[in-house]
């Protein structure tokens, strides 16, 4: 099956302390999540006990990420720690454990498996566009309009199932 490799979300449903299954995440993730049962150290007894690695995908698969995730309108909506857990799992082969919806289409934009957490996972996929209501023109990687200054609607072009 590959490596689970856990992002942010799946932490925070607690998803590794209650699973028995070696999991992945990355340095940045973890940064985003240490403060979580800080006081009772079970992330430490995590890696401790081997049930949790910290390991970080090559900076190649990040690229490959971020140019996807610029195609697929995701990159304003990922946080660095997202980038670098949909990476590793592009380089591992793994799949995601995530609830999150940009983690979720990018991640299936590029073919990595994905595991929701508390919810039933996205239904469609596809690539964003940003569009003006207003002028009626098309934009990427703003939030408002750079005519009119109307601040920009998403909607999400469905791919086709393949």
């Amino acid at each position: 099956m590959g490596f689970r490799i856990y992002d942010a979300s799946a932490f925070y449903a607690g998803i590794p302390f209650a699973s028995p299954e070696l999991g992945h995440t990355t340095s940045l993730v973890f940064e985003e999540i240490e403060h979580i049962k800080k006081g009772h150290g079970a992330i430490e007894i995590l890696i401790q006990t081997g049930r949790l690695k910290i390991m970080d995908a090559e900076s190649q698969s990040i690229k490959v990420v971020v140019d996807m995730a610029k195609k697929t309108g995701d990159f304003q909506e990922l946080s660095e720690a997202d980038i670098s857990a949909v990476a590793l799992a592009l380089q591992t082969g793994g799949h995601i454990v995530t609830d999150d919806f940009a983690v979720s289409n990018l991640a299936k934009n590029m073919k990595i498996s994905i595991h929701p957490v508390m919810t039933n996972g996205i239904r469609d996929v596809g690539r964003w566009r940003y569009y003006c209501s207003a002028c009626k023109k098309e934009f990427t990687a703003v939030n408002a309009c750079p005519i009119c200054g109307n601040r920009l609607t998403r909607k999400l072009l469905k791919r086709k199932p393949s």
